[in-house]
């Protein structure tokens, strides 16, 4: 196993710390299931969460680079970012030495 450094961990705590919220894993969730971007307002009604909800949850998201925001004229675009599937697990089995 390589040697995991000071900044993984820092970056790694970052992602658990995102993640750390049940409405944040719900999005995460429901925009992995879909095939393509969804809108805010899709997000929205979807999930039954309100818009600044969803918002302010996104942009979190966004910043720890678990999804992809795009504006698209007066929406946003929201995909899940695919890469997340290997790295957060890749990450866990590091920390846990697996």
């Amino acid at each position: 196993m390589a040697d995991v450094s000071k900044q993984d961990f820092e970056e790694w705590a970052g992602w658990f710390k995102c993640l750390a919220d049940p409405n944040r894993l719900t999005i995460l969730h429901h925009l992995s299931g879909l095939d393509e971007p969804a809108t805010v307002g899709a997000i929205v009604d979807a999930l039954d969460l309100t818009q600044s909800n969803v918002s302010h949850h996104l942009k979190i998201l966004a910043e720890q680079r678990f999804v992809f925001l795009e504006a698209e004229g007066v929406r946003t675009m929201v995909s899940a970012n695919p890469d997340c599937i290997t790295a957060l697990p890749e990450a866990a089995a590091a920390i846990m030495r697996i």
